[in-house]
Parts: C-alpha cells; sequence; structure tokens
C-alpha cells in the first residue's frame, strides 16, 4: 500500500528523513519497521509566524516498493539521418526543443551565437575586471542562455503552459540536485547548471543532432514566401524543414533583421526598474521572525507585488545568499541582473524592483512602431552606462536616500563586483518609473517591516525582466502569422518568461513543427 500523505513539522525535524518517517508513521497510526521505502515528493516553507514551519509531502510505501522504472530516462534514439530541424539559440527554449525533437524523430541543428558554456567563462570574467563586453559572449549570450550563469532558478507560475515536473526530470537527470524535484521554489544554482549544460549538449550531439558555436545569425533563407533557414555572419547557410526561433529577449539584432525583412512584429508592454541588495542576514531577520535562521532554515527569499498608478510594482528574480552581476550585452550599456550559487550562502540577497512598462507611455518612440519598448531599454541602458562614469561600475543610490530624493554621500558594501559609483537615479530615471518604485517601496516596509533601510541599496538598472517584443504566431499551430516556416519560442517571442516557462515553450513548439511534417499529434 501507498500512502501520500502532507505532514507540518519543524526546520529541524524537516532536516532528518528518520524523524520526518517517525512522524509519519505515527499520523498514519503504523510501526515504522513496516515501512518499505519512503520519501519526500514536495517541500515548502511557511514563515507566516514566529514559528516557522516546514510542509511536507511525502510517500510511505507499506509492504511494497516504487516501480522500476519510475525515474527511467527519457528515451533518445539516433536521428543522425532524420530530417533537419533549424534552432536558432541554445538557451532553455532552443535546448528543450532540441531534446524534444529528438525524441519524436526529427534532428535538431542549432545556431548558436556564443560560445560553449565552459568559453563563456573567460568573457564573463572580463565584464567584471570592467575592462569589455564581448557582444556575442556575456551573461545574455553563449550555451544555455541568459540563465546560465545568472541563477537558475526554476519557479514558475505559468503552470497551464505544459508539465513543469517533466522540465525538472530532464533538469534531474543530466545532473541537477534531485531538491529540485520537490521544493517549492527550485534552483540550481549558478556553480551547477554550466555542468547540466553541458550533459544536455552531450545528449544532443550523442543521438546525432548538431551544436555550432559562435554562428550568428545574419539572414534568412527564404523561398516562395516560407523562411527554409538561417544564413551567419561565417559564411554558412542552414536549411532545414523548418526554424525555430529561440534567441532570448536581448537578441536585438534579430528583431531588427525580422523587421527589415518585413515580417510582423508587436510591440508589448514590458517591466523596468532597479536592482534591491539588502544584507542577507537583515531579510533572515524580516521573514523569519527570528535575529538568526539558524543552520535548519536556508536563506530567506521574498516576494511582493503593488498596484501603484495602476502599474503593477513587483520584486522579480530575487536572489537570496546572491550576488548582483553585469549583464550588459553590447558595449556602452550598463544592466545588472542577479544570481545564486547553489548554497545560497553569500552575505548579501538582492532583487529586481521593477514596474510595468505601458506601451502608451513611450509617445516619443512612436515611430519606432514594434520597436518602441527596445529602443526605450536601449536609452535606458546607455543613460544608465553614462551615469557610471562610461564604465561597468553601477550607479548606485541608497534606499531610503532613493525614497526620499536625495544623494547619497556614500555607499555601504555590495556584493557587485566591478564596483558602485553614487548616482542620483531618483532624478535621472524617467519620472513614472522612478515615482512608482518609491510607492512600492513604502508598501513592501509596510509587509515586511525594517525592508526600506539605508542598509540596502538601489542599483540600475533592471531592465531585461521580459521581451518588449512580440513576434506574433498562430495559436493552434505556433508558425508566425505571416511568415510560413518559422516558429517563434521562448522569452524572445514575447510568449515566455524565466528558464521552465521557456523550456515548456519549447517543448510545445517542437511539438507544434512535427504535428505539421505529420509525425505527432499536437
Amino acid at each position: 500500500m501507498i500512502h501520500q500523505i502532507n505532514i507540518t513539522v519543524s526546520p529541524e525535524t524537516a532536516s532528518n528523513i528518520e524523524e520526518c518517517k517517525e512522524y509519519s508513521a505515527r499520523k498514519l497510526n503504523i510501526q515504522v519497521k513496516d515501512i518499505t521505502h519512503f520519501d519526500i515528493v514536495r517541500r515548502s516553507i511557511d514563515a507566516r509566524s514566529r514559528n516557522v514551519k516546514v510542509n511536507l509531502g511525502v510517500r510511505v510505501f507499506v509492504g511494497e516498493f516504487p516501480a522500476e522504472n519510475e525515474y527511467d530516462l527519457f528515451n533518445y534514439s539516433d536521428i543522425a539521418n532524420k530530417a533537419e530541424i533549424i534552432i536558432v539559440g541554445a538557451g532553455p527554449a532552443g535546448l528543450f526543443a532540441g531534446l524534444r525533437f529528438i525524441e519524436l524523430g526529427l534532428k535538431p541543428v542549432i545556431i548558436e551565437r556564443g560560445k560553449d558554456v565552459s568559453a563563456r567563462k573567460s568573457d564573463i570574467a572580463a565584464i567584471h575586471r570592467n575592462e569589455r563586453v564581448d557582444p556575442d559572449s556575456n551573461y545574455g549570450f553563449g550555451e544555455g542562455g541568459a540563465g546560465t550563469f545568472s541563477d537558475g532558478k526554476l519557479y514558475t507560475r505559468s503552470k497551464k503552459r505544459g508539465d513543469v515536473s517533466r522540465i525538472l526530470q530532464i533538469f534531474h537527470n543530466h545532473g541537477a540536485q534531485p531538491e529540485i524535484l520537490i521544493d517549492a521554489h527550485p534552483h540550481i544554482g549558478t556553480n551547477v547548471l554550466p555542468k547540466v549544460i553541458k550533459k544536455m549538449r552531450q545528449t544532443i550531439l550523442d543521438a546525432g543532432g548538431e551544436i555550432h558555436f559562435q554562428e550568428r545569425v545574419s539572414g534568412f533563407i527564404i523561398e516562395n514566401g516560407a523562411m527554409k533557414g538561417v544564413e551567419t555572419h561565417q559564411g554558412n547557410s542552414f536549411a532545414g524543414k523548418a526554424v525555430v526561433l529561440a534567441t532570448g529577449h536581448s537578441a536585438r539584432d534579430i528583431y531588427f533583421m525580422l523587421n527589415d525583412a518585413g515580417i510582423l512584429l508587436e510591440a508589448k508592454n514590458f517591466a523596468a526598474g532597479v536592482r534591491v541588495e539588502h544584507p542577507q542576514g537583515l531579510i533572515d531577520q524580516i521573514q523569519y521572525h527570528r535575529p538568526d535562521r539558524g543552520k535548519y532554515l536556508p536563506a530567506a527569499t521574498y516576494r511582493f507585488v503593488q498596484q501603484v498608478q495602476n502599474h503593477g510594482v513587483y520584486s522579480f528574480c530575487m536572489c537570496p545568499g546572491g550576488v548582483i552581476v553585469p549583464a550588459s550585452t553590447a558595449e556602452g550599456e550598463m544592466v545588472v541582473n542577479g544570481m545564486s550559487p547553489s548554497h545560497r550562502g553569500g552575505k548579501f540577497a538582492n532583487s529586481g524592483i521593477v514596474t510595468e512598462v505601458h506601451i502608451d507611455e513611450l509617445k516619443q518612440f512612436e515611430e519606432w512602431g514594434g520597436l518602441a519598448g527596445l529602443k526605450f531599454q536601449e536609452e535606458l541602458e546607455r543613460m544608465s552606462f553614462n551615469m557610471a562614469g562610461d564604465s561597468y561600475m553601477a550607479p548606485a543610490q541608497r534606499l531610503v536616500d532613493f525614497i526620499e530624493e536625495k544623494p547619497s554621500a556614500s555607499l555601504p558594501s555590495s556584493s557587485y563586483h566591478p564596483g558602485l559609483t553614487p548616482s542620483d537615479l531618483h532624478r535621472w530615471l524617467p519620472d513614472f518609473i522612478s515615482a512608482r518604485l518609491r510607492e512600492g517601496f513604502k508598501h513592501f516596509n509596510q509587509k515586511a517591516r525594517g525592508f526600506v533601510t539605508n542598509e540596502a541599496i538601489v542599483v540600475g538598472v533592471e531592465s531585461r525582466t521580459s521581451s518588449p517584443i512580440r513576434i506574433p504566431r498562430d495559436q493552434d499551430t505556433f508558425e508566425h502569422l505571416s511568415m510560413p516556416g518559422l516558429f517563434p519560442c521562448g522569452e524572445g517571442s514575447g510568449y515566455a518568461g524565466g528558464i521552465v516557462s521557456s523550456a515548456i515553450d519549447g517543448e510545445r513548439c517542437a511539438e507544434k513543427v512535427a504535428a505539421k511534417l505529420g509525425l505527432f499529434d499536437a
């Protein structure tokens, strides 16, 4: 017999599997010796009161064991001689599309402008040394996409998109820690994810797929009104049965190429703001209602949302025990992001705090049509770069000073490695962003007393939370509305956001392509 039950225990008990088993046995009124197998299938922390508890979903097997094939790997058969599908981008959407194509009997040919995950590291190190930004190899571009070196959080609220557990299992099968299968907010970590990405690449190559690095798309192959493939800056051409566009939302040159080719684009609402950083110990005190979280609780997180002037102001990509990183993808722009290692043991906590930007607020960019939001992003990032003294140091201000609209004479220590420079963000950020952020911070402090403090800093700018453009596709077939053969997916398409939703979108896109070819019933 298999019992699946929920138990609520102390953090100390939750960390000891034998104590959890004994607690479950008492709840089921059975003997511990009768339990033949025990596992935890779900875990979350309830910190609403001072007595912090851990909620566990557990399976208790009595007289039997899990099925032998319960954790079987996915079946990736040899597709070396099968029909080829061109995938542009080796981020989560592209990689998961590639893996799904293999399952469906098609050969993925992945074209990636950046370098493999190992070679990316030296280019990222150069940004941290305030030296240069390689426009094809940075935090945004390269094998694994933006998530590889910027955290690897796997939480999504978009559960209606597809099977989240399937995505998590694929990550686990490629070396991610088993905790991602049970945690309410799973996280791989920047120190682990590169190894996982390498194994995913090897799975694709072992099955007969192809991955071509340092091949930036420079043009499209269009025949008889349909997209057949792409050309690259290296002078190579890649053609197939369809083109899956999975470039991520920072590949601005792709949007310009699509626009120049007369391929329909739509401007969409997006978000922009700052990254805020606190001492992690302060966030622990606020969230756990105790002076010290102790050894059994993880670094505390938070999630805030507030309506201000009919626009959402919210936290995004919260990184407990993490660091702020320079996420620029071109020279002359200043963009920040956050990341955490798997242990989340750093001294600081950071999060994007952003506000919705509606397209009708960007009147000065109307002439750019579907590219209006992109041009606004560019201008904001160049302004941030200029405010940092034309360097990859980041403009920053103490949080209270930002709210009270006064300069910061000095700045506290920070995790941001290139360094910070004091700057009046409240003055040079667009008024509609600055005003809404200030009001949002005040509301957040009401929910979490102590959040607004001059121990915290705001750092500019956080502008890559989502795509300002949608590449419109058919709701049922995922094919582009005006360009047959083109299948946009992932964050760059404007239909997904984050690692998991992009991975799901990539898988669904693969299924739609296979359905068009008569190989799958989507």
